[in-house]
């Protein structure tokens, strides 16, 4: 099998709510998301996806796929997809870094490969350990009235777990942290995600104004040795997301114990090849994780899905279904979701083809287009 054509497509995801916000003051309606679909000799297509949470989300860009492919595409053509690891050495080799523009590539070879062995991609990544990925919904920024019912029709559809939005307003932060959690039931866990928007002294403030409540932290500063900081002089559990790019900062982790839970954002780490080791090695070390993405439609939620069920059950915290966030979509079917758990299908690959009516005409194409010769 070799890669002929390689197609790229760009178009916009409204946000389902209206508008989303998180960290200090960043507020998204609509993101751009980017799909890769790559073409080869044998008649089968493979498809990946990335989608930045706004433009200035970590160091990703929503035009980033495209400047890659403009690199990448004449190395990739004529290869063999399915050998993912000699694809991810060819991309590595032409581009250092930016392993979110390399992610779709990733997940495209994959998807090929699952459809080439007539298998299911968690099959490929070791086999379904988990069986329903349990999800988490954020909590939302509302009176405690209103979001005491929300929490109950949440729990009403299977959820358990909850993440309330902060880091913006260190004092206003510590006022909604003290009335979400107490809502909680028995059970239940919370994380309050910062996305990076405390200083440190900060950060301190809210962690010693709410240590009598049983909640996470997530990610309260924007480097991992702020983080760190903040870690050694409270004793809230810690969670990591958006400084987890590599398996160096992995080492880290495991080295400095410097987080209870992991988040792997399979584009933050550049794709699924390289996130794939990542969490083995976080879980051969005892510390569980969350299968998520930056943002993104249906082809991303599937790779999320694969990833979360090869993950093992006892240390896969929880995993989201990110089309669900959007009011249109990238491919279709839509990933399984049912009682607050996101669900791997059994067909061959990631399961789900690119929507191209939504989609609409390729922003870039390199090689023979589909169904030619």
């Amino acid at each position: 099998m070799k890669i002929t054509g390689i197609r790229l497509y760009r178009t916009h995801l409204p946000y389902v709510g209206g508008t989303y916000a998180w960290g200090d003051g960043n507020v998204i309606d609509t993101a751009m998301t980017s799909v890769v679909v790559i073409d080869t000799d044998a008649g089968l297509s493979g498809c990946g996806e990335f989608c930045p949470c706004g433009e200035n989300y970590m160091v990703a860009h929503s035009e980033g796929v495209e400047a890659l492919a403009r690199l990448v595409a004449p190395e990739l053509l004529g290869r063999d997809p399915r050998q993912v690891g000699l694809i991810e050495q060819v991309m590595d080799g032409v581009v250092r870094g930016h392993g979110y523009a390399k992610a779709p590539f990733d997940a495209a070879c994959w998807d090929l490969l699952g459809k080439a062995c007539d298998q299911p991609v968690w099959m490929l990544l070791g086999g379904r350990l988990t069986e329903g990925a349990p999800m988490y919904r954020v909590v939302p920024q509302k009176s405690p009235e209103e979001t005491r019912d929300e929490l109950a029709a949440h729990r009403a559809a299977g959820y358990r777990q909850f993440q309330v939005k902060v880091g913006a307003d260190w004092a206003a932060d510590i006022d909604r942290i003290r009335q979400t959690v107490p809502l909680l039931e028995a059970g239940e866990r919370i994380m309050a995600d910062a996305n990076q928007g405390w200083r440190v002294d900060d950060a301190l403030r809210v962690a010693r104004a709410t240590r009598d409540l049983d909640y996470i932290l997530e990610q309260p500063c924007r480097t991992y040795d702020e983080c760190l900081q903040v870690r050694r002089r409270i004793d809230l559990p810690m969670k990591l997301d958006e400084c987890v790019t590599d398996i160096h900062v992995a080492h880290r982790i495991v080295e400095d114990r410097a987080a209870e839970t992991v988040c792997l954002k399979i584009s933050n780490l550049g794709g699924l090849s390289k996130a794939r080791r990542v969490r083995d090695y976080l879980v051969e070390n005892r510390i569980p994780v969350v299968s998520e993405d930056t943002w993104g439609g249906e082809i991303t939620t599937a790779a999320v899905a694969h990833f979360a069920a090869s993950t093992p059950a006892g240390y896969l915290v929880n995993s989201t279904d990110l089309c669900n966030y959007n009011t249109r979509s990238t491919g279709l079917p839509r990933p399984r979701t049912e009682s607050g758990k996101l669900f791997a299908g059994d067909d061959p690959g990631l399961g789900v083809e690119p929507d191209y009516t939504s989609l609409g005409d390729p922003v870039a194409i390199y090689g023979a287009p589909a169904g030619t010769t």
